[in-house]
């Protein structure tokens, strides 16, 4: 391989491995730091996870208030179990009657009435303890009849308070508990909406973790991929400039009429070219008899222009052969 062949390749291979190992370091150094943090929050979440709060039963503290309910049954009574017959202010007044009576006929005895004055005073005295003893059982009776009414007013409100003040202590009751229950369920909510937020995030954070480590490892591989690529980039543009110094024809021999001498005539070619001999002025540029054109005498497009002032001729464009004869 020519030195510009091995200096192309060699430039080239410098620049890939250090472009390629910078590269790689670069990504495996990301790649750790991304393994070692992804390590650190699925430790976190796993260590989270396991102290998070137990799940509970709001209701498990319900008691039962049915003791609360009592039987009101004792509080009834029969008002009218207990009535009686006023006989009692009957007999009183019979018994007065009779002892006015007994006085009566004491006088008429005394003073010789007769018997039919005795039997009236009699059938009179009747009569009258009969209307008495009535008046007064109805007046004791209608009496008996309106405290059993009141006394029944009085159990109804007091059933009727008891039962109020009974179904009152019930309903708190309840309404405590489901109160509790509700109070119990809304915080163990609001922590664990805390809780699964938390862990939300630190999910987020372990797989963003992932994906830089799983990027850093994919340009770790694209920069070891693009060292060798660049290695084999730079043998390729090595040998191809090896390949061209070794393939290149070498530059054309001048033309000018100017350097040559012993200028003869040989012949037209097909394309109507004018051929010559002629040999150079200067040995420097080929010794002995030569076969070629005049620059002067053929298209400008198969002339070469050198840097020495001189032209050069592009015989592949012509159909006539340079050659030494």
């Amino acid at each position: 391989m020519s030195f510009i062949g091995v200096a192309i390749a060699g430039a080239g291979i410098v620049g890939s491995v250090a472009t390629g190992i910078m590269g790689q370091n670069a990504a495996d150094k990301m790649a750790r730091a991304s393994a070692a943090d992804r390590a650190r929050l699925e430790a976190e979440i796993a260590a989270f996870e396991k102290s998070r709060q137990a799940i509970i039963n709001p209701y498990a503290s319900f008691k039962n208030v049915s003791g609360l309910a009592k039987d009101l049954s004792g509080m009834v009574s029969n008002p009218y179990a207990n009535l009686g017959v006023a006989t009692q202010a009957a007999k009183f007044e019979a018994e007065e009657i009779d002892l006015s009576l007994a006085n009566t006929l004491d006088t008429l005895r005394e003073t010789g009435a007769s018997a039919g004055g005795a039997t009236a005073l009699a059938m009179a005295a009747l009569k009258s303890k009969q209307g008495i003893s009535s008046s007064i059982e109805q007046q004791e009776a209608q009496n008996e009849k309106l405290r059993a009414q009141g006394e029944q007013q009085l159990q109804q409100m007091q059933m009727a308070e008891a039962q109020r003040i009974q179904n009152l202590q019930i309903t708190e009751a309840q309404r405590l508990q489901q109160a509790g229950a509700a109070g119990k369920q809304f915080m163990f909510q609001a922590q664990e909406e805390r809780d699964q937020a938390k862990l939300d995030r630190l999910a987020g954070l372990s797989d963003f973790a992932a994906n830089q480590q799983a990027q850093a490892q994919s340009d770790s591989l694209s920069a070891m991929t693009g060292m060798i690529g660049g290695i084999t980039s730079s043998l390729a543009a090595g040998a191809s400039a090896y390949a061209s110094t070794q393939n290149t024809p070498p530059p054309p021999p001048p033309s000018d009429r100017r350097l040559k001498k012993n200028i003869k005539p040989m012949g037209v070619s097909k394309n109507g070219f004018n051929i010559y001999s002629f040999e150079y002025k200067n040995v420097n540029f080929g010794k002995g008899v030569f076969q070629g054109v005049m620059s002067d005498e053929i298209p400008s497009e198969a002339v070469i222009k050198g840097t020495d002032g001189y032209d050069r001729v592009n015989y592949s464009m012509l159909d006539v052969e340079f050659k030494q004869i």
